[in-house]
Order: C-alpha cells, then sequence, then structure tokens
C-alpha cells in the first residue's frame, strides 16, 4: 500500500479545516494510508474517518523540540516509509521536515498561504471577490501530488437536535464581540427560554462562562468539563451554533452544525469560512475600514473596535429568524 503524510501541526481551526479534506481524500484512495501528522491534541477531530487514515500525535514542546527533536520525529514516523508528502503548514519546522524528505528522494508539495493577496486585502477592503478558502488551498497541494477528487462528495449534514450553542471567545481581540453584549443575548435567549451550551478554554473563559452558568436559567457551560470529543458530540446534537471567526467555528462546521458567525475585523471573503457554512450566516457590519486583518491580532485604529459594535437583540433576532 502506498503511504502519503499530510503535516500540520497548529492552529485548532486550521487543523480542523484539513478533516473534510482528508476524508474526501481517503474516500476517492482507498488503496492509499494517509497519515496526519499534527499535535497530540488534534487527535479526536480525526476520530471515526476511514480506516486508510492515520493520526500521529507529536509534542513539539517536549520530545520533538527543535532541529533534535524533529530529527527524532521523523525517525518515529519512519519518514522513508512515506511516497509523497504534502505540507499544509508551510513554517520553519515543516520546511526543514520538507527538506530532510527531498533529499530522502520523496515527492513533496508545500501549501502557497496567498500572503500577498490577504495582505492587500486588508488594504484595500475590497471584499468583492473572495480569495481561495483555505480548504481549496490544501486540496491544490494535494492535486500537485498527483491526488484527484472531489471536496464536495463528501457529506455535510444539517443537525436536527435542540439547543444553541455558543462560543464567545477567539484568539485575538479584534474577533471577540464584546463579552457585555454577548452576555445579553445569552440574557435574552435565556429568558425565552431557550437551552444553551457555553463553549470556552482556558481558566479566564471558564471563569467567565460559569458566571453566565450562574446567573441565568437553561445555560450549561461546557468549559473545562467535557474533553474536545464530548463537545464536538454536543455540537452534533444543536439546532445552530453561535460563534466568532474561530476554532470553534470550524469544530462545529466539522460536526455539520449550522452557524451564525461573527465577524469583526477579519472577513469571511480571506477564505476562512467554516466548511460546508452559508456566507448568509455571517453576522457583519459593511464598513469601509473592514477587513483590516485578516487574523484580528491588529488594534483597532479607531480604539472602539466598531466593527463589532452590533446591538444584542438584533444577534437574538438573527438566531430566531434562523431557528
Amino acid at each position: 500500500m502506498k503511504s502519503l503524510l499530510i503535516i500540520r501541526f497548529s492552529a485548532l481551526g486550521d487543523v480542523a479545516m484539513l478533516v473534510p479534506v482528508v476524508q474526501a481524500l481517503a474516500a476517492a484512495y482507498p488503496d492509499w494510508e494517509i497519515t496526519v501528522l499534527s499535535r497530540s491534541q488534534t487527535a479526536p477531530l480525526f476520530e471515526g474517518l476511514t480506516g486508510n487514515v492515520r493520526f500521529f500525535g507529536a509534542d513539539l514542546k517536549n520530545r520533538y523540540h527543535g532541529i533534535a527533536g524533529l530529527n527524532t520525529l521523523l525517525q518515529d514516523i519512519d519518514y522513508k516509509h512515506f511516497d509523497r508528502i504534502a505540507d499544509m503548514h508551510n513554517v520553519l519546522r515543516s520546511k526543514y521536515m520538507r527538506w530532510r524528505f527531498l533529499l530522502a528522494g520523496k515527492r513533496v508539495a508545500a501549501i502557497h498561504k496567498g500572503r500577498f493577496s490577504k495582505w492587500w486585502l486588508t488594504r484595500t477592503h475590497c471584499v468583492d471577490k473572495p480569495l481561495s478558502t483555505t480548504m481549496d488551498r490544501y486540496c491544490a497541494v494535494l492535486r500537485r501530488l498527483g491526488f484527484v477528487f472531489d471536496l464536495q462528495s463528501v457529506e455535510h449534514y444539517s443537525a436536527q437536535g435542540a439547543g444553541v450553542g455558543i462560543a464567545p471567545f477567539a484568539a485575538h481581540m479584534g474577533k471577540i464581540y464584546p463579552l457585555d453584549k454577548m452576555e445579553e443575548v445569552v440574557r435574552l435567549l435565556s429568558a425565552k427560554g431557550e437551552k444553551i451550551y457555553l463553549f470556552g478554554a482556558g481558566e479566564k473563559e471558564k471563569a467567565v462562562l460559569h458566571d453566565w452558568e450562574s446567573k441565568y436559567p437553561n445555560v450549561e457551560s461546557l468549559a473545562g468539563r467535557y474533553t474536545m470529543a464530548e463537545e464536538i458530540a454536543v455540537m452534533r446534537r444543536l439546532r445552530l451554533m453561535l460563534t466568532m471567526d474561530s476554532a470553534n467555528m470550524h469544530l462545529a462546521s466539522i460536526a455539520g452544525t449550522r452557524v451564525l458567525s461573527i465577524w469583526g475585523a477579519t472577513h469571511p471573503a480571506a477564505g476562512f469560512l467554516g466548511y460546508g457554512q452559508n456566507p448568509a450566516d455571517c453576522i457583519q457590519r459593511s464598513l469601509p475600514c473592514r477587513p483590516c486583518s485578516f487574523y484580528g491580532n491588529r488594534p483597532c485604529r479607531f480604539g472602539d473596535y466598531r466593527c463589532l459594535n452590533i446591538a444584542p437583540a438584533d444577534i437574538v433576532k438573527r438566531i430566531e429568524h434562523t431557528l
């Protein structure tokens, strides 16, 4: 059996976007062994895929840290065993590994991230022509390696469950709807009798979400109480998720759940919308300064993040209309 190695170490949302690509590829090439190399904590994302998919978790902070650690990692995965290598990360670590694979005579391809086009988007703020999605870029890498498959062939269903999930956090300030406004969204939905599940990670996030849980009826915080696999299972049973441009948007997407996503400094035209999600379900303000960043990590030039100045009542109306 021929073998393919796919490398993507982080971030969580980017690894989640790899799941439907791997699923489609594995279905189209059942005679290939496909190994995904990523951080150990992302393993639950690939559980339940077809039998020819393997996962190798790498602890990059300890065992596989630095050049010596990467050399150990190459030995541990038996790198000479692979026929083709898809570098979906294209960072210093994966570039070094690519070099080693090339020296071993392997066929290698790496992702083109389109950094200039994304930079230009944040300077011109012209969103009329959306950029290639991250998943399209992943597929392009595999096609350069000779694989031909259709991403749309992967089944993406709509969950018919109960309750609304809310994930109010993101990696950067420019992507986070103000927490006082999000608390008002929770309060309004709770008052209407809607069952709400809160998603988050980290001690500060847990403290906020547990506080909301204690204040309002019908609200349950999953933060710090569920594993990633258990959270995805909960998402799969929901009627709807409300998220930021965040990893939870992508986790809900691969769970097959419809997502209403709030966008501030970033924009879905940059190619980061969740798999199978409808652009019409993006909640965003049309401002001449948007998007100003494709990661959401640049400070607001006005200091007020006006892109996220959306009334909680308007968000609740969107949720009710969607349900």
